[in-house]
């Protein structure tokens, strides 16, 4: 054999090595990392609109409801602190809100991280409740809203009274030791009520009951309006109060099926629920009204609009239709009778019953919500957790809501009393604060 032809031989045995080698080469090489989720278009379209929805709950929808139930001479003082209020909630929220809600890092009450949306890019992502994501700048704004309307629903219980800068600055320090801290809470992974598997779907505890609460407190520590009772305090405006209960109720779609972060089945249940639980609320609120010897009213079928959303908030996702409409219909029921029958023997002044709805609709709601979460009661629960074991979980959670909320609402009321004076003038208060504090009228005859 010649020298080349051994040559080439031992070259050809060397490249067959070579390529007998390359699977082992191949299976010792590191697996490309898996592709980072995308926002899916049409769930990040979706919490757009519901973004924007819950929007339409605040501005015009809150404010002309509130407005609409105050005497003429302080209708643009309750909707210039309806909005301002929401306003200053929006930009607490992206300086630190969101960090100390949901926040990167954090403890069983509260997070931290984020400050000033740190990190928060268009690229950047929020988990949502299976393997899809939202864009982050979407999820911030979402939370941003509901932020903005729990302030705004405190005030319904100190209108009339109260003066512009002390709201302003209640609403700035409530935010931070009672808000924020509640949403993490019972929405935040890590939080002490989600750990313990506490159901809130959009809010029962973190928005209605937070902020029923904090409105008693409120309203007793301000004290009653001039002439409250024996002077009638009737709504000026049902027609402005009837357009407000309808853009509510429209703007809840948002509020509900939009905190399920996706566009999906749960969404549309939902959304199912948030239309048949308030259409039962409204309907056994105007009975109730008639059983009582009075006659259904406007001011009765919008009362039980609100207490039937305000019921199934907590439980939009987390029950069936029929658990839904049970659930309005005795939230309304209740609601009622306290609005009617205890406010009054107690003698407080919730001015427009922000607690009597909101906070014993939310408690009704949160609490119900373990009953109606059951799979043999056409909820969608699994029937992992006992009926009363959920339960007792819902009931712990009201107990801590309500804790939390009093306490840190004394706290906020107090100081911004020191700072402020709290209320205004007898003189601004009988001449009505649309003049006394903004210079203006709401009808110029």
């Amino acid at each position: 054999m010649t020298f080349s032809k051994k040559l080439c031989g031992m070259a050809g045995a060397a490249g067959l090595s070579l390529f007998a080698a390359l699977p082992a080469w191949a299976q010792e090489a590191p697996e490309a990392a898996p592709a980072a989720a995308v926002p899916n278009p049409g769930n990040n379209a979706w919490m757009m609109t519901s973004t924007v929805l819950v929007l339409l709950m605040i501005l015009p929808g809150l404010a002309l409801f509130y407005g609409g139930l105050t005497r003429s001479k302080n209708m643009l003082a309750t909707m210039t602190q309806i909005g301002a209020a929401a306003c200053l909630a929006m930009l607490i929220w992206v300086m630190y809100g969101y960090g100390l809600a949901f926040g990167p890092e954090g403890n069983a009450f509260i997070s931290w991280g984020k400050w000033f949306l740190a990190g928060v890019t268009t690229d950047s992502t929020a988990a949502t409740f299976s393997d899809e994501v939202i864009s982050e700048y979407v999820f911030v704004s979402f939370q941003m809203t509901f932020a903005a309307i729990t302030a705004a629903l405190v005030l319904g219980s100190v209108v009339e009274r109260m003066k512009f800068s002390a709201v302003m600055l209640f609403t700035a320090i409530w935010l931070t030791i009672v808000y924020f801290p509640i949403a993490h809470m019972v929405w935040a992974g890590g939080g002490l009520l989600f750990e313990m598997g506490a159901l809130d779907f959009a809010g029962g505890t973190v928005v209605h009951i937070n902020a029923g609460v904090s409105a008693l407190v409120a309203c007793l520590i301000l004290g009653k309006r001039i002439g409250y009772p024996k002077e009638p305090m009737a709504p000026h405006s049902m027609t402005m109060t009837m357009i407000g209960t309808g853009m509510l109720w429209v703007g809840w779609f948002g509020f509900n099926a939009g905190s399920e972060l996706e566009a999906d089945g749960t969404a549309a249940l939902a959304m199912i629920n948030t239309f048949v639980a308030t259409a039962s609320g409204a309907l056994f609120w105007m009975l109730a009204e008639k059983a009582n010897g009075h006659k259904a009213s406007a001011l009765g079928f919008c009362s039980g609009v609100i207490a039937g959303l305000v019921a199934v908030t907590p439980a939009a996702g987390n029950s069936g239709p029929f658990g839904a409409i049970v659930l309005g219909a005795l939230a309304s029921i209740i609601c009622f009778y306290f609005v009617s029958v205890i406010k009054p023997k107690l003698g407080y002044d919730d001015s427009l019953d922000a607690f009597g709805i909101h906070g014993v609709g939310g408690i009704v709601g949160a609490i119900g919500t373990g009953i109606v979460y059951q799979p043999f009661l056409g909820g969608p629960g699994d029937g992992s957790t006992a009926m009363g074991a959920q339960v007792m979980t819902q009931i712990i959670a009201v107990l801590v809501s309500i804790v939390w909320a009093t306490v840190g609402t004394a706290i906020a009321i107090f100081i911004a009393k020191a700072v402020t004076g709290l209320r205004v003038s007898e003189e601004v208060e009988q001449q009505g604060l649309d003049l006394g504090e903004h210079g203006e009228r709401a009808y110029n005859m």
